[in-house]
């Protein structure tokens, strides 16, 4: 029921006040030691915002920490400035600084600009940098192009740095060289203290160092000699806290609204009732209470939930690393104990808490907070989206499926050379497009919709057939097969009767594949009905559906504007997958890309992926011999990847998750949206790049050294093997310390003798021993810390194979049946071949070239396809 109207205005009109009924004594929280604030080229001081600006043009008595060089000028915007401290600049076409004589510790150091014409000073002509305490903070820095690009007419640049002993803060500004025109200016300027732990040598929970999205080791806490940048700082589900209502510090607290990307955007609840509880490890200066009394989750409603996961989006600077710091605090009524309402955490995509308890961590009523760090790059791109997102879990992980936040900070982290300097934006045409704004509501549909709606009526009598045959389904028995993490690859059928079509003038490869109308998607998912939802994960949703009045079957992936997967992600995998055809790779057949969407259309994988078979509670676990198989035929497809094409192209993102099953339980490898062409020349051995990939299958070696090779896919695809074997997740936060990381325990049970810990305990007495010694020799070889030392997914294919023939072998001599099945299937293609002798034949030959035209004139050989690209 909703609330009444006037209680709602009430509550929003007055959270402020109702600070004071759940709160305790926050505000005054923290006294900085160094509080000075610059109104540059005033000559008068003045108040704004409860605070004093010093006028950096008064008689210097007024300002004695405070000594600025004399070759700038000073003067007046031109037009309507917003307020102290914009009103005037000191500005030069020369260097010029100012030094501050403050105590030693981290500081804020707050840069003000409105671009303006000043004087003879043109505001496009504003190129500059921007240097303090040995760190470049801004690089030819264009203020007029940033205010364009934001559409800010003044704004800030927040930057946290540490002072050391006998130091002095030296703010320098140098106009960009070769350009006569080019000049720098500055309106205000802060240098604000800040607590020594609030973000440097922060000891919430860096035991093991920050987790940083994809890796398995943690990054280094952020010391005294990292610089950081402050990209975005959000009051989640509030309103905007001024520098006034912050604790001491004068931050400023964005509401989140505009950032929501996500299809659903969730509630906003408020505690009106539960007293605030500060710690010594969290301190009531870590965020305002404001921030802990509001917050924004998911809701009531489960099916909804369990379909999307809510995402916040925020634009970076490329080629950097990035701290976010999130807020929880639990208060609402019904979360009272651990596991009342745990949840997922994804970071640019990347999952990096799959059990977040903030009871657990802390208490009901109790603040707390989780940093993680990523590397963001988007190739040649200035920019990248970087995504924080919420997921909920099903039922039997938790008791709510739901999630919270209360706030969020994003800081850049300076680089090895001590710059935190990124590029210009691009100039901003004279009309630009208007953007499509974030859904905020599902009755908020977008034009592109309106007309769909409006051009498929006819089609209203086919959706009203194709929603009884569903209800059919449901009501005769369809039951969902619904993964561990509530992904479900079960789902009513759809139709599309409309023809393909091109978009003109459109950039990407529609030559290599099909390319769809949005029309054509939106009639085979029923306007994206959340009933054809047989998929949920960070890049976004995937629906059932058919397309050509009935005839194909088809998996379509629709990448929400939350996604890190981005254009260059959906390029990539359009180009991978449109010139590979091999039986062990998932086929697609087209793509969209119309307005704001990319979607991608694939082959239908009825049995969905590996991982949801390996967690499936049933009683009907996938058989051993199954298992092999399908580590097999997934090899084989990697395989092909490395060796059978004109360049070796590197998967990257090898895992249980991207290995799908097909009504055969024929294994496909699939997601090409990070994979790599490797090195392209003989003197090469390896690709340097940004680190991609999912935490817990990640190659250490590519992680420390930013160098990629084919060996990465072997590593991830050893965790894999052990995944199948043990039927656990890579990461299991859950588990005791040493178990934590799958791959490392695992290994070292092998070493110690101790395999039968780690075994599925659906599979014990299953596995021949013999089997099982092989399979476990595969996966430790797969998972040594030397790439070079690896094995080549052809030698990962033909250990397998043998491994299989050991299997067979063992059952064999307790069987009185002659012929057994290699495996419990009926897919023909499938069988393994023979065994001849002891198998030595058979490791020489797994991967054969003449492997296609084998296969397809023989029951008895499954050999890889490296020699064709024509799909089996």
């Amino acid at each position: 029921m909703k609330p009444p109207l006037l209680l709602f205005i009430f509550i929003s009109v007055s959270l402020e006040a109702l600070q004071v009924l759940v709160t305790g004594d926050n505000v005054g929280a923290y006294k900085p030691t160094d509080d000075i604030t610059v109104d540059c080229g005033s000559n008068t001081s003045s108040t704004a915002d409860g605070r004093i600006w010093i006028g950096d043009a008064v008689d210097r008595s007024n300002s004695s920490r405070i000594e600025k060089t004399p070759s700038s000028i000073t003067a007046r915007a031109s037009n309507s400035s917003p307020g102290v401290p914009y009103y005037t600049a000191r500005l030069s076409r020369s260097e010029f600084a100012y030094t501050f004589h403050v105590t030693p510790g981290p500081k804020f150091v707050r840069l003000y600009f409105f671009p303006s014409d000043y004087l003879n000073f043109h505001r496009a002509d504003s190129f500059f940098s921007v240097e303090a305490a040995g760190y470049t903070l801004l690089q030819n820095f264009s203020a007029y192009l940033f205010a364009n690009y934001t559409d800010s007419p003044s704004f800030f640049k927040e930057f946290c740095l540490t002072v050391g002993e006998h130091q002095i803060l030296n703010v320098k500004f140098a106009p960009t060289p070769g350009n006569s025109d080019a000049y720098a200016f500055v309106n205000g300027i802060e240098v604000v203290s800040m607590p020594e732990s609030l973000y440097y040598n922060t000891e919430v929970d860096l035991k093991e160092g920050i987790n940083l999205a994809g890796q398995q080791q943690g990054l280094r806490s952020i010391g005294a000699t990292d610089a950081l940048e402050v990209m975005k700082r959000l009051n989640v589900g509030g309103q905007v806290v001024r520098p006034s209502l912050d604790t001491g510090m004068y931050r400023t607290w964005e509401a989140d609204d505009r950032y929501v990307t996500s299809l659903e955007v969730g509630i906003l609840p408020v505690n009106l009732t539960i007293q605030l509880n500060y710690s010594e490890l969290v301190p009531n200066y870590t965020a305002p209470d404001s921030v802990y009394i509001t917050a924004r989750s998911m809701g009531n409603k489960k099916s909804i939930n369990l379909s999307y996961n809510l995402t916040w989006s925020i634009e970076v600077d490329s080629d950097f690393y990035y701290v976010l710091r999130l807020h929880f605090c639990e208060f609402q009524i019904e979360i009272n104990n651990p596991s009342d309402r745990i949840f997922k955490i994804f970071v640019d995509s990347q999952l990096v808490e799959n059990r977040a308890d903030v009871i657990e961590w802390r208490g009901k009523g109790m603040p707390v907070y989780r940093d993680y760090a990523v590397f963001m790059s988007n190739g040649q791109k200035k920019r990248s989206i970087l995504s924080i997102a919420l997921g909920a879990l099903p039922d039997g992980y938790t008791l709510y499926s739901d999630a919270i936040l209360n706030g969020l900070e994003i800081f850049k982290i300076s680089n090895p050379d001590r710059n935190l300097a990124g590029l210009n934006p691009d100039p901003v045409p004279v009309n630009p497009p208007v953007p499509r704004p974030a859904s905020k509501a599902s009755s908020n549909l977008s034009e592109a919709a309106k007309i769909a709606i409006i051009a498929g009526g006819a089609l209203g009598f086919t959706v009203l057939s194709v929603l009884a045959f569903f209800l059919y389904r449901r009501r005769n028995g369809a039951k969902d097969s619904a993964s561990s993490d509530g992904t479900s690859w079960w789902g009513p059928a759809s139709y599309a009767k409309t023809k393909s079509t091109k978009t003109q003038g459109s950039s990407l490869p529609s030559d290599l594949c099909r390319h769809f109308s949005l029309a054509e998607i939106r009639a085979a998912t029923n306007d994206f009905d959340k009933v054809f939802i047989i998929g949920v994960g960070g890049f976004g949703n995937v629906y059932e559906g058919y397309v050509d009045g009935g005839a194909t079957h088809v998996a379509i992936k629709r990448l929400n504007q939350g996604s890190q997967q981005g254009l260059h992600e959906f390029r990539t995998e359009i180009e991978m997958l449109s010139q590979l055809r091999h039986r062990h790779l998932v086929s697609l057949i087209g793509f969209c890309k119309d307005a704001t969407e990319m979607i991608l259309v694939y082959d239908y994988m009825a049995r969905g992926t590996l991982r949801d078979h390996l967690y499936s509670t049933d009683n009907h676990p996938l058989p051993w011999k199954q298992r092999l198989e399908i580590c097999r035929a997934a090899a084989c497809g990697l395989d092909y990847l490395h060796t059978g094409v004109k360049h070796t192209i590197i998967h990257r993102d090898v895992k249980t998750t991207n290995i799908l099953l097909n009504e055969n339980w024929v294994a496909k490898v699939s997601d090409f949206g990070l994979s790599k062409v490797g090195p392209t020349s003989v003197s090469k051995t390896h690709v340097s790049t940004a680190v991609k990939g999912t935490f817990g299958y990640l190659d250490p070696e590519y992680y420390r050294r930013q160098q990629l090779t084919d060996k990465s896919d072997v590593y991830s695809f050893g965790v894999v093997l052990f995944e199948v074997l043990c039927a656990r997740p890579a990461v299991s936060r859950m588990a005791p310390m040493e178990q934590i990381s799958l791959a490392k325990w695992a290994q070292s049970c092998c070493k110690s003798g101790a395999v039968e810990k780690i075994v599925d305990p659906h599979l014990k007495g299953a596995i021949a021993p013999e089997c099982l010694i092989k399979f476990c020799e595969i996966a430790v070889s797969c998972l040594q810390d030397e790439g070079a030392k690896r094995p080549s997914m052809n030698d990962v294919v033909s250990g397998l194979k043998f491994a299989l023939q050991l299997q067979v072998s063992a059952e064999r001599e307790v069987t009185v049946h002659v012929g057994v099945s290699v495996h419990d299937s009926d897919d023909g293609d499938n069988d393994a071949a023979p065994i001849r002798g002891n198998g030595s034949d058979e490791v020489s030959s797994a991967c054969d070239s003449d492997g296609w035209a084998a296969a397809t004139t023989t029951r008895n050989n499954d050999f890889c396809d490296k020699s064709r690209t024509s799909y089996d």
